[in-house]
């Protein structure tokens, strides 16, 4: 808080819609491949992201979990790593930190010389944009009702455009799950006390921007920028299947209140966007999935509006404390744009 205070002074504070956007877009091959509906369900080390409630559902004494995803035909780079541990019967602890970024962006500015008027190729620099996330969480069972389990995140961002800007953040998440026989139920509020990040720009980098276009443009001020709470409901349903089959149906409902946004539902006060997914498991040794998340309304060309979605699938191997997570997004309606992430998990004792 002291070393954000000066750009709390010298700022300009906003609340974008889409602010750390980055946090949303997902993780883990299990989570991926079922539309992103995990927040009742979760239950190995990426619940520090999902729901840090799940945590205490971790099976063995220390789980880790590694994933790398390759976004719109490999631009974008999303990778994130887990480790959780129990403090005792009662409670446990993780740690985890999220990166997506864009890399080897061409910065072109400087190619040609304006005095000779002759290009230089040895003078294009590269750089990358990347957002990081750091969690510390915590879960621990709660005394008022059987079944129920409480966590709560405490996180870190980092955020670099190259040399040209940076911020630093701080947020908190809570989070509750609970158990009734067959039935799961979830509760994630993420930014609770509403995340902030602190952005910092490089005025020699954009100073030379503006002189190439307009050198008569303010430098843009060192600004605040605010992201808003979101709820997100989780409900599943196990259902016991002949020859050791089990199917898992899942549903999350996200609440946003930063106006409406092109979801299904929405109102002037908030937004909910449904996902919906389901788990065909054999003997908890193999997974087959499918999800469908992001239902949107799209304009055609031909001035008509339909509804489009996000399909995902996914499959998985679990064995001796191993998972091997895999899953596929169409992203874009083009059949030639699609994402791939891959994870793995390791439960031992």
């Amino acid at each position: 808080m002291f070393i954000l205070f000066p750009f709390v002074l010298f700022a300009q504070i906003s609340a974008p819609k889409y602010s750390n956007e980055f946090l949303n877009i997902g993780i883990g091959g299990r989570a991926l491949g079922m539309g992103n509906v995990q927040v009742g369900i979760t239950d190995d080390a990426t619940a520090s992201y999902w729901n840090p409630a799940g945590l205490l559902r971790v099976k063995n004494k220390y789980n880790l979990a590694l994933m790398h995803a390759e976004l719109f035909a490999g631009i974008v780079k999303n990778d994130f790593a887990a480790f959780a541990l129990p403090l005792d019967t009662n409670s446990t602890l993780g740690f985890s930190v999220v990166r997506s970024g864009v890399d080897d962006i061409a910065d072109t500015r400087r190619l040609k010389n304006h005095e000779y008027g002759y290009y230089q190729y040895d003078s294009i620099r590269f750089f990358s944009v990347a957002d990081y996330a750091f969690l510390i969480s915590y879960a621990r069972k709660s005394n008022v009702m059987k079944g129920l389990s409480l966590g709560a995140n405490a996180k870190i961002i980092y955020r670099n455009v190259g040399a040209f800007a940076t911020a630093w953040g701080f947020g908190l998440d809570a989070g509750a799950q609970l158990q009734r026989q067959k039935w799961q139920f979830g509760l994630m509020a993420r930014d609770i006390t509403t995340t902030f990040n602190a952005w910092s720009h490089n005025p020699d980098e954009i100073k030379y921007t503006q002189l190439l276009v307009d050198s008569t443009a303010a430098l843009p001020k060192n600004t605040i920028e605010i992201t808003l709470p979101r709820l997100i409901l989780g409900v599943a349903r196990t259902i016991s299947l002949p020859k050791k089959f089990l199917l898992l149906l899942a549903t999350d409902l996200d609440f946003t209140f930063d106006g409406q946004r092109n979801v299904l539902f929405k109102t002037k006060l908030f937004s909910v966007d449904p996902k919906l997914a389901l788990e065909l498991s054999y003997n908890q040794l193999v997974f087959v999935r499918a999800g469908m998340n992001n239902l949107q309304q799209i304009k055609e060309f031909d001035g008509q509006n339909s509804w489009q979605f996000q399909p995902n699938f996914g499959v998985g191997v679990a064995t001796n404390g191993l998972r091997l997570d895999l899953a596929l997004s169409k992203i874009a309606d083009n059949a030639n744009v699609s994402s791939i992430m891959v994870s793995l998990g390791y439960a031992f004792d």
